[in-house]
């Protein structure tokens, strides 16, 4: 269990190093998108979920399972892409490879997430992420499956998706 835990820290880590191009651009210019070739790790597959508005894709990198009750994923949203709101009975944790995303807890405002940041998400707080509305946002997730799954409640509405007021 011990080695597995290195193994995903040591993951963390090279991933927040690795990445050194950043998505952002002003807002009237073009979204660019990150080749394959610069991505930290695959995109993985498209998911086809009513979990998540606009295109979302998932690379499962570490699977829980009875040795790891924590489960890894590169997370790669679209502009204005984004999960509904969820908990998750262990937590959270968010890496940010690149782009800029949101985060939101329930009755609190909008976050900003940028590269290098990361977000620690309590257990069982209602939560939802994904990118802003001009850049693709690229994330690893560390959720903990070992008092249950992820709890999806409702969509994130735009007029709350579009909340926040820098």
């Amino acid at each position: 269990m011990k080695k597995i835990n290195i193994v995903i820290i040591a993951v963390a880590v090279f991933a927040l190093t690795a990445c050194s191009n950043n998505t952002h651009t002003a807002k009237n210019e073009p979204v660019t998108t990150k080749s394959e070739k610069e991505l930290v790790f695959d995109r993985g597959d498209k998911i086809n979920s009513p979990n998540f508005t606009g295109d979302v894709w998932l690379n499962n990198l570490i699977t829980a399972d009875d040795e790891n009750q924590n489960a890894v994923g590169s997370v790669t949203f679209v502009p204005g892409a984004r999960t509904r709101w969820h908990s998750h009975p262990a937590g959270q944790i968010i890496l940010a490879l690149d782009g800029i995303g949101y985060y939101q807890e329930k009755g609190k405002p909008v976050e900003i997430i940028r590269k290098g940041e990361v977000v620690k998400c309590p257990h069982n707080i209602p939560h939802w992420h994904g990118a802003s509305p001009e850049s693709e946002f690229i994330q690893v997730a560390i959720t903990g499956r070992e008092n249950g799954p992820t709890v999806w409640l409702e969509p994130v509405t735009d007029e709350a998706y579009n909340s926040y007021n820098p």
